[in-house]
């Protein structure tokens, strides 16, 4: 077959291809940069068709645009024998004049907004009167065609009566009553008695992302959309779409081709807009890339009168078209601008590029329109479909390219549904809370008013009166990469311990000692038996420091975090009596550092740690260690409180430094007073088997391990040298003698 499509845009370069069988020619009429087999005709010349129709021996005639529907192309074509998918001139007035659209759907019942047409001299000011005594706002239509650029729905009165002067211009101007709701597209192929549906699409017509700026004709489309369900579908083919094909018949217009209702699903049920007599643009692009049936068989079809005969079938799928236009679009659009990408866009998989506003001049695609090319994707869903297309659409490039990041957005959140169905289980995190209950409560003392279950809490602070003058003081931190670990063995307690006990032994080093601890979990997913396993290890890390467990909060947050992953935070509240606050004033060159074994790494390295050990199972016990690796990653990291208690009760410790990330040589300056440096000796204390693996198997040198790592030390003191029998006497372990202060700039330095 010969068939011919009349037109110049994205919708009829996506026909073309949806006619393109073996043995068959497409020829487009006139065509554009990306269409085959061009003929330079006026598609609204009824003379120039029916001429290249005969020259051509056209045995089929698709038409596009509604400028050539209101040419009577399409009458001028059936008179000279040739078949013609596409309504006559007089059918497709519900397109071509909206007060005659109107008129029909008062006749036959068709549910619509309230209106009212003006025509003549004085049409805006009895317009602008009209409107000022209706109890609802209005949409400003202009009577006939318009592109698609004919429809101002204005925010205020004065947007209001701009529109109307303007299009009162240019003729005959409508009024019509501003409906709220979603819209939908529901496109149908007719062949004056029967309909097909086609899945039901949404457009998208403002210039700008979130649906704002002037309309267009149109910067994108999506389908199906789930606003418009079978059943729906079935509602609107019984009450709009079924009478006006009859409506049409008994008039003596029978519809043949593409009828597009435009639909706004109000709360009183969905309700007619507007109609096109033909494929929507971009609609056309995204419909045709979900069609099974060929285009050419549906189409002879329609034409012979045999619709309820074929069976028009669609792919399980989602379309999404994504529009380009040029600079200054909708307004005063630019032309000449090369096009670069074409070709690597279109080899992305399941994608179409549909010209539009192109021309090809040499081998060179420059713009030539307003809306230059239609990126059309498929897949499972509109994620998919979308992703895709963004992805080739960005793949394009033209001076001044506009194109909306939106396409589909509000389909998304709308399909987003419940809590549940974003992956927050609620049911699941009151479940971890009561997997937990116990071992929170018992740590709770008679002066805890808040209970379990509460993101924070209250607790009695009458205990303070014991103080001469009580300070206040707070500290937050995290467990960071170690959660990596914990969550590849599979166990969780240590982490409960690692943030409490970090946070302890940063209120320590204040002089502090522990009031009450508030935890953060934030997750891909609750698990609860996790939760409450690491919620069970801060209530026993707790327990041990007589610090109560107040409260916290358990953070649902799918896509935030990947699958599987999580992350645990803490605050912890301490008290210190003021004249006991660390450091002390009193520290000078002389003073004895003196440390404290660590448990491990305890919670800083872990991201250089994990990247040392990829290559080794956490189950394997590697040489110089004792126990299995994961067993020595994942040591609690240890509490100094009962230790330092009574040394600290006794005034003998100046000052503490935490070794956390940085190591020595950035925790311990942060105590120090200006003047005085820290000397240590590097062979002062044995480095712990693991610390020795780490520095075997990395090969980094001293000064780097001893800026990540703590080495071995996690907690040194500062005491005078009078002190130190005293101090060793009240902290009931063996002590790391690291060195002394010494005159100099702050700072640390290994010897």
């Amino acid at each position: 077959m010969k068939i011919l499509v009349l037109g110049s845009g994205g919708r009829e370069h996506a026909m073309a291809r949806a006619l393109e069988r073996p043995g068959d020619r497409i020829i487009v009429a006139p065509g554009n940069g990306g269409t085959p087999d061009r003929r330079d005709i006026d598609p609204c010349s009824p003379g120039q068709v029916v001429a290249l129709c005969r020259e051509e021996q056209i045995d089929l005639v698709l038409i596009g645009p509604e400028s050539a529907l209101a040419a009577g192309v399409s009458d001028a074509l059936r008179a000279a024998g040739f078949p013609v998918f596409g309504p006559s001139q007089a059918a497709a007035r519900l397109e071509t004049s909206k007060s005659h659209c109107r008129e029909f759907a008062a006749r036959h019942g068709l549910p619509s907004p309230r209106n009212k047409t003006f025509s003549g001299p004085g049409a805006a000011e009895e317009a602008r009167a009209w409107a000022e005594a209706q109890d609802f706002p209005v949409v400003v239509k202009a009577d006939g065609l318009a592109s698609g650029k004919g429809v101002v729905v204005p925010e205020n009165k004065s947007e209001r009566d701009e529109a109307l002067a303007r299009l009162a211009k240019s003729g005959p101007i409508l009024l019509e009553e501003r409906l709220t709701g979603p819209e939908v597209s529901l496109l149908v192929f007719s062949d004056g008695i029967s309909v097909a549906a086609m899945p039901p699409a949404q457009d998208h017509k403002r210039i700008y992302e979130g649906d704002r700026g002037p309309n267009t004709g149109g910067m994108g489309a999506y389908a199906p959309t789930k606003i418009c369900p079978p059943e729906m579908v079935g509602h609107i083919l019984d009450t709009i779409i079924g009478p006006t094909i009859a409506g049409l018949a008994a008039e003596g217009t029978p519809y043949v081709g593409v009828l597009y209702a435009g639909l706004m699903m109000t709360a009183d049920g969905p309700k007619l807009i507007e109609y096109n007599c033909r494929f929507g643009d971009p609609e056309a692009q995204t419909l045709l890339a979900l069609l099974a049936t060929p285009l050419r068989d549906i189409a002879l079809a329609c034409v012979e009168g045999r619709l309820d005969k074929e069976s028009v079938r669609w792919n399980e799928a989602t379309a999404c078209t994504v529009v380009l236009a040029a600079a200054g679009y909708p307004e005063s659009p630019r032309t000449g601008d090369k096009i670069e990408g074409l070709e690597k866009a279109a080899a992305h998989p399941q994608v179409a590029i549909s010209h539009a506003g192109t021309t090809a001049t040499h081998g060179v695609t420059v713009t030539s329109g307003g809306r230059v090319l239609g990126i059309t994707a498929i897949g499972a869903d509109l994620e998919v479909a979308r992703t895709r297309a963004y992805g080739a659409a960005h793949d394009i490039h033209f001076d001044g390219c506009q194109l909306r990041r939106d396409i589909g957005w509000r389909e998304l959140a709308r399909t987003a549904g419940g809590y549940a169905a974003s992956g927050v289980d609620i049911d699941e995190g009151h479940r971890a809370v009561s997997l937990l209950k116990k071992k929170v409560e018992a740590t709770h003392s008679t002066g805890v008013l808040g209970g379990i279950g509460s993101f924070g809490g209250a607790l009695d602070a009458s205990a303070l009166k014991n103080f001469e003058h009580p300070v206040l003081l707070g500290t937050t931190d995290g467990v960071g990469t170690k959660v990596m670990l914990a969550s590849a063995a599979g166990r969780y307690t240590s982490i409960g311990h690692d943030i409490v006990n970090h946070c302890i032994n940063d209120l320590l080093v204040q002089g502090a000692f522990p009031l009450f601890f508030l935890d953060y979990i934030a997750s891909s997913s609750i698990s609860a038996s996790r939760i409450a396993e690491i919620v069970g290890g801060m209530a026993e890390a707790c327990a041990d420091a007589k610090c109560v467990l107040l409260g916290g909060e358990t953070a649902e947050m799918p896509g935030v975090y990947c699958p599987g992953e999580f992350d645990v935070a803490g605050t912890m509240v301490g008290v210190a009596e003021k004249k006991r606050l660390l450091p002390r004033p009193d520290l000078q060159a002389g003073d004895l550092l003196l440390g404290m074994a660590s448990s491990g790494l305890h919670t800083n390295g872990y991201s250089l740690v994990r990247k040392i050990f990829r290559g080794l199972p956490l189950e394997a016990t590697p040489a110089g260690l004792d126990t299995t690796l994961g067993d020595a990653l994942l040591a609690p990291h240890r509490s100094y409180l009962e230790l330092l208690r009574p040394a600290l009760d006794r005034g003998l410790v100046k000052a503490l430094a935490h070794l956390t990330g940085g190591g020595v040589f950035d925790n311990l300056p942060r105590v120090l007073p200006e003047d005085c440096a820290a000397e240590i000796e590097r062979a002062a204390w044995p480095v712990s088997p693991l610390f020795q693996l780490i520095a075997e198997v990395s090969g980094l040198p001293d000064d780097e391990l001893f800026r990540t790592f703590n080495m071995g030390v996690g907690l040194v003191m500062v005491c005078a040298p009078p002190d130190e029998a005293a101090l060793r006497a009240a902290i009931k372990e063996p002590l790391f003698l690291l060195g002394h202060l010494t005159t100099g700039p702050r700072g640390v330095r290994m010897v």
